[in-house]
Formats: C-alpha cells, structure tokens, sequence
C-alpha cells in the first residue's frame, strides 16, 4: 500500500504548530494540533492576543507581517492548516 508524497504543507504544517505550542507555552504536543480545527475560540481556545504573540513569531521567522487589520485574519487564522498555507504562500526565507 502507497502513501501519497509528502508535500511542502505536510513539512511545513508541524513546524508551524510547533511555532505556535511555543509562542504561547501551550501544555500540548504539536502534534495534538488537529490541522482542520478552528485555533480561535472553540477548538485550541486561543485569543486575539495569543494570535498576536503566533503573528510576532512568524513575521521573524519567514519575513512577512501579518497585519492586525488585515481583512483576511479570521481566515488566516482559521485553523492550522489555513495559517499554514497562508505562510507557504507568503514566506521570504
């Protein structure tokens, strides 16, 4: 039985909720991070100023700001994989 290949979102996905166990001191393992649930309210339980501490992290990390007043936020920060591909989409490094 095969596997689908690995693609750039699967490697960067651990990595990102790894970023994210970090910036806040979360008591999970990255890996407990579901991809597809919300990070906001429900799911992880995060708030507006935890999404600022994971925005400040990913700004020095891959060389692009995410802005407070983006329109986008709420999408962005949907979920893992939402904030995961906006990353893959948008970093420098």
């Amino acid at each position: 039985m095969s596997t689908a290949p690995q693609t750039p979102l699967d490697d960067l996905m651990p990595e990102v909720a790894a970023i994210i166990v970090e910036a806040l001191n979360l008591d999970v393992s990255p890996s407990d991070i579901v991809p597809d649930e919300p990070l906001y309210g429900d799911g992880l339980g995060l708030d507006s100023i935890d999404m600022l501490e994971i925005s400040l992290v990913i700004s020095k990390r891959y060389g692009f700001q995410l802005k407070s007043d983006n329109d986008d936020n709420v999408k962005i920060f949907s979920s893992l994989r939402a904030l995961t591909e906006h990353i893959a989409s948008q970093r420098s490094k």
